[in-house]
């Protein structure tokens, strides 16, 4: 069962049942900020799984909602382009949407991201390991107990945006500005963060002022490990455009920040919504890489990525058209019970939790997984060294994108120290 409000989902199952098929949109913030979006590509896996929904605000698109046929869109990028963006918004102020190397197909996009691969290497990442725990348990240890608490903010933001920091080499002080930057990046204008694209804009600007910055100091100096520096003195990088260097930079904060960000608030209230699963793994600490797994599968941080048809393409007896818009939602082939068995519940000791599509697939597939999952890992074994349990006592409230799914707040108690 997804987690949403009963009532509102049996009250969207029946919406999404009693819609024209031709009518469904997936597409709708509101719905994923309610929960209430399941009950939509519920269907249209049954019924309708390659989906062509007419009418909406950014034109007409394709859904893919099953996993196997994700995996076949993801990976055919000769008919499939990721050039021009990767959400089904359309970024139509300032000068277009920014380059960035997860919106380009290969050569370039395999040699950019070649530069910025090392510093989440597996070697690297052992280096970082302990840094990483050191700062967990240095959030752990400051969280009140007995009084109720934002996670979002005490926690998954705090060690989000540490991690970050570290990686762009910023002074640790400048860590709420990434989450910050971050969040406008995706969000809706009129939806709380900012009021108007004017605003979007001219936030962007300090956002690329304090980049092109650092870009000018690394520039100047040795090379060092941190991605700044890398993007500054890579072969393939280092001549690139103002704006394309900001597109990756963008690209990097926000792919760094709402897949782990998001995964540790959801890992919380999974366990909490999930008794019997948080109680497996306070009796066995060994579940935790397990846990991680499933628990980005049960959340997919990012909810889709677009491709554009760069021809005619037969698929699944449908006629894609030269300059379609393709959305492969990832939320959905996450819930595909064809792959994936009893796929609405949480297990945390599946038998192969790793069986997920949250990352992507294919030579777009997130370069900085295994550092979310590091994080996410250690994070949880500093968690059981300290508290017996960590209470949810609110409804989170949810992101307001049919893009980033994630939390705002999550309201919680911590009642007892180990």
């Amino acid at each position: 069962m997804a987690d949403g409000n009963l009532a509102n989902l049996a009250q969207a199952r029946e919406d999404a049942y009693a819609t024209p098929l031709a009518k469904l949109n997936p597409a709708q913030p509101a719905l994923f900020q309610a929960d209430t979006m399941w009950p939509i590509f519920e269907r249209l896996r049954a019924e309708d799984p390659v989906h062509y929904t007419e009418e909406h605000e950014f034109g007409p698109y394709w859904s893919i909602t099953k996993y196997n046929d994700i995996m076949s869109i993801d990976t055919n990028h000769q008919v499939f382009s990721s050039e021009g963006g990767i959400t089904i918004a359309e970024q139509t102020e300032g000068a277009g949407p920014l380059p960035m190397f997860i919106a380009m197909d290969p050569p370039k996009h395999d040699v950019q991201r070649k530069v910025v691969s090392p510093a989440v290497s597996p070697m690297n990442l052992q280096v970082m390991e302990p840094l990483i725990r050191e700062r967990a348990a240095s959030i752990l240890d400051a969280l009140p107990i007995g009084e109720e608490f934002d996670w979002v903010d005490k926690v998954s933001k705090e060690l989000t945006g540490m991690t970050l920091a570290t990686l762009f080499g910023m002074p640790q002080e400048d860590r709420r500005k990434l989450i910050y930057w971050s969040d406008v990046v995706t969000a809706a204008p009129g939806q709380g963060l900012v009021d108007t694209i004017e605003q979007k804009m001219e936030i962007f600007v300090e956002y690329h002022a304090y980049f092109t910055q650092l870009w000018n100091q690394r520039v100047n100096a040795p090379p060092t490990g941190d991605l700044v520096s890398m993007l500054a003195h890579g072969e393939a990088t280092r001549t690139m455009e103002p704006r394309e260097y900001f597109g990756n930079i963008v690209l990097l904060t926000v792919g760094g920040n709402d897949t782990t960000r998001n995964t540790i608030s959801g890992s919380i209230l999974a366990l909490n919504q999930n008794p019997d699963q948080y109680a497996k793994l306070r009796a066995n600490p060994d579940l935790i890489p397990s846990m991680v797994s499933e628990t980005i599968r049960w959340q997919t941080p990012l909810a889709h990525m677009r491709r554009r048809a760069l021809r005619d393409f037969e698929f699944q007896g449908k006629t894609i058209r030269k300059g379609d818009k393709v959305i492969m939602w990832y939320v959905s082939g996450n819930r595909d019970e064809e792959v994936i068995d009893n796929p609405n519940a949480y297990i945390i000791d599946r038998e192969r939790p790793r069986t997920h599509i949250s990352f992507g697939f294919g030579i777009h597939r997130c370069v900085g997984n295994r550092l979310a999952e590091l994080q996410l890992k250690v994070i949880w074994e500093e968690i059981l060294k300290r508290f017996p349990l960590i209470q949810v006592v609110g409804e989170p409230k949810r992101v307001y994108s049919s893009f980033v799914k994630g939390y705002e707040t999550l309201p919680v108690i911590i009642p007892a120290r180990t």
